[in-house]
């Protein structure tokens, strides 16, 4: 840990810190947290680093005030060492872009750091095999920001080509019908056969056991996907993982077995 004088007197960090576990938190979040004079978040990622924040000054934040924190972390990063944290990782569906933007629009010169952490996909796939083992996209259904005709192009897109896709922000409350609209898509290229995970919670508090079925079946779950929810949906080449006659994920093979023999 560098000592006091080896501090720098002011700056931004833009931090990713994973999925909420502190285990699964980069020693560099770490490390830039416990030099910042000031911690900026949401209110779910404050509590989910709480040994991390004694002694710092605190200020919480709710959804929708993005811009809002934005704006207080560029000010107090002028004088002050400052972290604004964002889940997962900041340049995936998190802060980096945004912060950006207004220090863009600022003119503002400070130094900054983006801190890279494990977003949902890589989370989401670490507890059911090897989904994402080659290409594959990822894709919000939330339509607060883009516009829901956008959304069903990009799907119709990625689905086309035969990958594995993630879906973020697959089902709330306010826009139920969002994933089955997705899952329609899926449809339109894929065999009911593609293996399709429902994770819930991945590597956080309240983490439940992943629902691994196949495109013929999500309906049979459609009710456990919320926005807690990261779903995989399989490439053209995925397959269901099992041991004996349990089932314990999906394998996307990467083409090994077209070039050796094991």
């Amino acid at each position: 840990m560098p000592s006091p004088a080896e501090r720098p007197s002011n700056g931004l960090w833009i931090v990713g810190i994973g999925p909420g576990r502190n285990e699964y938190m980069t020693g560099r979040a770490a490390d830039v947290i416990s030099r910042s004079e000031y911690v900026i978040g949401n209110d779910s990622y404050l509590d989910s680093i709480r040994p991390l924040l004694e002694g710092k000054q605190v200020i919480r934040s709710s959804m929708g005030k993005e811009i809002e924190r934005a704006k207080k972390a560029i000010e107090l990063a002028q004088s002050h060492t400052v972290s604004i944290v964002s889940g997962g990782d900041a340049g995936v569906y998190g802060m980096a872009g945004i912060v950006l933007e207004v220090l863009e629009h600022s003119k503002e010169k400070i130094p900054v750091e983006i801190v890279p952490g494990v977003t949902a996909a890589n989370a989401a796939a670490s507890l059911i095999g090897s989904p994402l083992s080659g290409d594959f996209a990822v894709i919000s259904l939330s339509d607060l920001l883009t516009p829901l005709e956008v959304i069903e192009r990009r799907l119709d897109a990625v689905f086309s080509v035969g990958i594995p896709v993630v879906i973020y922000n697959p089902r709330s409350h306010g826009r139920p019908h969002n994933f089955a609209l997705a899952i329609e898509h899926a449809r339109k290229f894929y065999p009911p056969t593609v293996p399709v995970a429902v994770v819930k919670n991945a590597l956080r508090e309240g983490q439940a056991d992943p629902l691994i079925v196949t495109l013929g079946e999500i309906e049979h779950i459609m009710e456990d996907v919320d926005m807690h929810t990261t779903v995989i949906i399989g490439g053209s080449e995925s397959r269901i993982w099992r041991m004996g006659n349990d089932v314990k994920g999906i394998i996307t093979p990467r083409g090994y077995h077209r070039k050796y023999v094991y």
